[in-house]
């Protein structure tokens, strides 16, 4: 055993770098990969811990604790990697995010959402301006929100210049503001083809001010600029861990100010993203769900996307998913929305729609169980996301038609209140099929681990416990963030995500600190030092040779 461990170590600083190991294949992600030293948790149905890993052209051929069996058939010499004691878990899966938006924001998108001051603020911007030509915006465009700072404010516009003295820069919050900007910024902002009014202080009003504001950078994009934005968040997703993202789409876009940060053209929004899979450059898996927001019982755009789509259709790195998370322009019921329901479920496609009241899931699970009278939707897997608010009657009748729910911390950033949901505890007794999501990156984050810290602790941004008894445990929470989780992608995916097991995608992450033992407060700060998706390294700090 000894020996073995030599003969890996050695090979370890040997190994071919990543654009040499890793090739594509009928459209998917493989290299050959051995990592050895860890304590992997592998989430299959015994929760089994491993020390060794072995992933063959994508796959896992051994998950164990014997490192000469795990290099045993290999054609040459796989990469080996010494994981030197750390946490691995298996790629983690979000089940509800919009990444799409992410990648398709105006500027180059910074991530604040790990920021805790405004001093953290300024720090994050000025390591990104290393990495921005002079004169280009760098945005923050949802995701975060001033509950998250010491100051409990947004930065002013003194503070963004000392930060950012050569970049314009646009910080807003949610789906509507309020924003900040900096001296650059207001000088771009008030010469806007829609002039923005911007304060002394660099202040933008929240709602149209703040959608003129948008509306001006979005303008300036081109197709490239999109392209190295999606470049950008795939990035940032697989330094936090995250392998595979469910799209759920956006609102149409009007291009005015009354487009918000959740709007895009939702025929041409993909479109940046499949060319970086064609130019074999992406490095996650993304599933794309269909968002439709007819007003009419014709539901015109909806009946043409089952006419002319094709459900679970593409390959390991890219494939098509399911219509929401909104199937029509009401969410919370009517006859457009179950005119809606109806066709989809004739067509045999998953439904995802989201509730976020005290009575619309009842509207909705009730229009569910009068379409599954006339078409089984059994076997459909429909879905009710957020549920911050759902009861356990209703879950029930949602179960008793197949259906499952996902839950998020989305209540993090901005939530009050003694009970603000989701009912975590209650969900995982019930036994209906549930999964973990971000909802990222408009009024929630999109890393995963702030996600756990609410989900285990119930504390908001400020710290106030807001979801009191209705916390889980740590498994509990990883376990929705990736076996449970394959239920909501579906087709063939749910054979081949979610855990560490022989015949899966070697989808791997090695975190910075141990999630299982670190203080809760630890817990928002983890991230990932070594992300692999199908035995391809693509992301490395170095932490770990």
């Amino acid at each position: 055993m000894a020996g073995a461990a030599a003969a890996i170590g050695a090979a370890t600083g040997a190994g071919p770098a990543l654009a040499q190991e890793q090739h594509y294949r009928e459209g998917a992600l493989r290299a050959d990969l051995v990592l050895y030293n860890g304590r992997i948790h592998t989430m299959d149905r015994r929760d089994r811990v491993a020390s060794v890993l072995a992933i063959q052209d994508g796959k896992i051929v051994y998950v164990g604790n014997d490192e000469r069996a795990a290099t045993r058939g290999f054609e040459g010499n796989p990469r080996t990697i010494n994981l030197r004691g750390r946490t691995a878990v298996p790629g983690l899966i979000d089940c509800h995010n919009h990444v799409v938006l992410m990648g398709n924001r105006p500027g180059h998108h910074t991530p604040l959402e790990n920021a805790y001051s405004i001093a953290d603020v300024q720090n994050t911007l000025r390591d990104r301006a290393r990495h921005v030509p002079a004169g280009e915006f760098i945005t923050t465009i949802g995701g975060f929100h001033f509950n998250q700072f010491t100051e409990v404010r947004l930065p002013t516009l003194a503070e963004l210049d000392k930060a950012l003295p050569h970049h314009p820069v646009y910080l807003s919050i949610g789906f509507t503001g309020p924003s900040v900007t900096n001296s650059l910024g207001k000088k771009f902002f008030e010469a806007a083809a829609i002039p923005v009014t911007v304060g002394a202080d660099g202040s933008i009003a929240g709602g149209t001010e703040t959608g003129k504001a948008t509306l001006a950078l979005r303008q300036t994009l081109t197709f490239e600029q999109r392209k190295r934005g999606v470049l950008d968040a795939m990035e940032y997703a697989v330094s936090l861990g995250v392998t595979t993202h469910l799209d759920q789409g956006a609102f149409q876009a009007t291009n005015t100010p009354s487009d918000g940060a959740a709007h895009e053209d939702n025929y041409t929004m993909n479109l940046p993203f499949l060319s970086v899979y064609d130019e074999e450059k992406g490095i996650i898996r993304l599933r794309i769900n269909y968002l439709h927001q007819d007003t009419d019982t014709n539901v015109t755009t909806l009946n043409q996307r089952l006419l002319n789509a094709f459900k679970f259709f593409g390959n390991d790195m890219v494939r098509t998913g399911a219509i929401g998370e909104f199937i029509a322009a009401s969410y919370s019921g009517g006859p457009v929305f179950l005119e809606a329901a109806r066709r989809t479920a004739k067509a045999g496609w998953r439904v995802e729609v989201h509730s976020l009241t005290g009575g619309d899931f009842k509207t909705q699970i009730q229009a569910f169980e009068a379409v599954h009278a006339e078409t089984s939707i059994a076997d459909l897997r429909w879905v009710v996301a957020h549920v911050p608010q759902i009861t356990e009657e209703y879950v029930n009748r949602l179960k008793a038609i197949g259906g499952g729910v996902n839950l998020t911390g989305w209540q993090y950033l901005a939530g009050t209140g003694a009970a603000a949901g989701p009912p975590f505890r209650m969900i995982l007794d019930n036994g209906i099929p549930a999964g973990m999501s971000s909802d990222g990156m408009q009024i929630a984050p999109m890393n995963p681990w702030i996600h756990a810290y609410y989900a285990v602790t119930g504390k908001n941004a400020r710290g106030q416990v807001i979801n009191a008894g209705q916390q889980i445990t740590r498994q509990e929470l990883l376990r929705l963030y990736t076996r449970d989780n394959q239920w909501f992608l579906g087709g063939e995916d749910e054979n081949l995500l979610g855990s560490l097991e022989v015949g899966r995608l070697g989808d791997v992450v090695v975190l910075n600190d141990d999630y299982f033992t670190v203080p809760d407060e630890r817990l928002k700060r983890i991230s990932s030092v070594l992300t692999v998706v199908g035995g391809a390294v693509v992301h490395d700090t170095g932490a770990v040779h």
